[in-house]
């Protein structure tokens, strides 16, 4: 994986800790919510104060993730909010930490000015043991307060306030007048600079998870279905009916045409078709290439296509029926007959603009893994295990492409697949290593 780190394609944006105040602020709020310090004095942390180098000295990633279930974070800085969220085990998590961020970046700001935010993701659940009760997860709610109390003790306060304020002899209590000069040392003027957060409370929506082999569930549609990526999860007490296998191409297109999640690729007009149909019959060309021990380095767009003709009679149904598809585009002619059952289907669809344009976007990247570009955008988890059963020649081939063509312009390439309203959350800043220098 150090060839996709070098590149910027793994572990990238995360935001460096290396002033010995925020590691102190690090290891206090690590300590309030799982008991445990780190002895590093210079690590990286993602959106929700993550660490991979702080999950290697522990031996667990999970770490502030127990269980994949409620998700604990440690806020140090702001900075954050543009940093991915690493072994997200539900897709709504990144997207409801961000929000809270932003519903709530003033407080935030301040309080980490003086303290690490220390917080959790929390539902009704706490421990997934089968497929339907990830269907019991319907709000998140945001629990958080810096390591010191202060959000708690500024809502003390605010309660103090009030009863000084509505009882007569307020003026003449003592001990209630101390209490309040006591805790006024510690909030500030909470008059004039309010603590209170504000939306703490999140739907779950449609969503993701990686939990029993992997599902999409869609509750809030019109035709309600969930998706399992593992045929054997065992998901008979599902109360959401239609329960599809990722195999079933043809129930997976039924469900996403009833609840008009998708569109062809012809009828976008913020997009390409040919040039995108052809960097698919590039991806797929390259995948059989470097099955065969082809040496991939070099090749350019008309190197790959004398090769193809070479070995046109090896290559996989999937590349003649995109290759068909795309003639049919160019030149006109008799229509290839698509659908669920053509090799080329899926590879002609996209997320039409709808609310979870990025959840169905990440499903059509799992049934379509040959583009590795999608594949990358939508479903890095996917992505990076697929990746370790590569060849060297394609490892390399696909790092090198994702560097020089995708991370160039990230903006501009996923608008030009997905459309303008998409919100994959990648932030588009330059990267290295470990990402932009930041030091917190």
């Amino acid at each position: 994986m150090m060839r996709l780190i070098e590149r910027g394609l793994m572990y990238g944006n995360l935001v460096e800790v290396s002033m010995p105040v925020q590691v102190a602020r690090y290891n206090a709020a690590l300590e309030k919510l799982t008991g445990r310090r780190s002895t590093l004095d210079h690590f990286h942390i993602d959106l929700s104060g993550f660490s991979p180098e702080i999950g290697d000295e522990f031996g667990d990633d999970l770490y502030l993730n127990p269980n994949g279930c409620n998700r604990l974070f440690i806020l140090l800085s702001l900075d954050q909010k543009r940093a991915p969220l690493l072994n997200a085990h539900f897709s709504t998590s990144g997207s409801i930490l961000r929000h809270f961020y932003d519903k709530n970046a003033a407080q935030l700001f301040a309080l980490t000015a003086r303290d690490a935010v220390a917080g959790e993701l929390v539902n009704s659940v706490y421990r997934l043991n089968k497929p339907a009760d990830v269907l019991d997860i319907r709000t998140i709610e945001v629990e958080a307060d810096t390591v010191s109390g202060h959000i708690a003790n500024a809502g003390e306060m605010t309660r103090l306030i009030e009863r000084f304020t509505t009882r007569e002899d307020g003026w003449w209590d003592d001990a209630l007048l101390a209490q309040m000069i006591t805790l006024a040392e510690r909030v500030g003027d909470i008059g004039r600079h309010p603590l209170a957060l504000e939306q703490t409370t999140f739907r779950q929506g449609n969503f993701h998870t990686t939990h029993f082999g992997g599902l999409y569930v869609f509750p809030e549609v019109s035709e309600p279905g969930v998706i399992r990526v593992d045929a054997t999860a065992a998901t008979s007490d599902m109360p959401i009916r239609k329960v599809i296998d990722l195999a079933d191409t043809k129930r997976i297109t039924e469900f996403l045409q009833a609840n008009r999640l998708i569109e062809s690729v012809f009828d976008a007009k913020d997009l390409d078709a040919p040039a995108l149909l052809r960097q698919r019959l590039d991806f797929i060309l390259i995948d059989h290439l470097a099955a065969s021990g082809e040496e991939l380095s070099g090749l350019t767009r008309q190197g790959l296509r004398r090769v193809a003709q070479r070995n046109a009679s090896d290559l996989p149904d999937s590349f003649h029926a995109l290759a068909d598809v795309l003639r049919w585009v160019q030149h006109g002619g008799r229509r290839p007959k698509l659908g669920p059952g053509n090799p080329a289907w899926f590879y002609t669809l996209r997320g039409r603009a709808h609310p979870d344009r990025d959840l169905v976007n990440m499903l059509l990247a799992h049934l379509t893994p040959l583009d590795v570009r999608q594949l990358f955008i939508c479903h890095k988890a996917a992505f990076y295990r697929a990746y370790l059963g590569w060849s060297e020649t394609k490892r390399s081939y696909v790092a090198d492409f994702l560097a020089n063509e995708y991370m160039i312009d990230k903006a501009g390439t996923r608008t030009g697949l997905f459309g303008s309203e998409l919100s994959m959350e990648e932030p588009d800043i330059e990267l290295g290593p470990w990402g932009p220098r930041r030091t917190i």
